[in-house]
């Protein structure tokens, strides 16, 4: 598990859809601080990140509300998305998962593609975190 202050909160600012291209990019800002950064992720991660940020309900769950629903049903929520690591180019990410209170409930954390964990984020009104090795590297 991370240490506070090797994490830097960050926000999702903007979600660029290229129709005509199949690299779209998520925009993520550090919360109270300058820098930024940009992911590159796929057409359909990117459009259903876009749902979630403007609140579009599908008529049946999709995926990640259905990942929702059953962290809900399960009784475990998504306390963060930590975006952990950089390799060749590509992103790493985990869900920290925990059951009960933060103090005393279980913790877990799973690896994940990190526009999965952002649209999850999105859904769930989770924080996200960056690595500050990870910001220092492309912020």
């Amino acid at each position: 598990m991370e240490s506070p202050e090797d994490l830097i909160e960050v926000e999702l600012a903007r979600v660029v859809i290229q129709e005509k291209g199949d690299q779209q990019m998520l925009h993520l800002r550090q919360r109270n601080g300058q820098r930024s950064f940009s992911i590159v992720i796929g057409f359909t991660e990117a459009a259903e990140i876009n749902r979630k940020v403007l609140g579009y309900q599908s008529l049946r769950p999709l995926t990640h509300d259905l990942l929702g629903r059953v962290l809900d049903k399960v009784e475990w929520r998504l306390a963060r998305v930590v975006v952990n690591d950089l390799r060749d180019h590509t992103f790493y990410a985990n869900l920290v998962l925990t059951q009960g209170d933060d103090e005393n409930g279980e913790t877990r954390e799973v690896d994940c593609r990190p526009s999965d964990a952002i649209c999850l984020a999105v859904q769930t009104h989770a924080p996200i975190f960056v690595k500050r090795k990870v910001l220092d590297v492309v912020g």
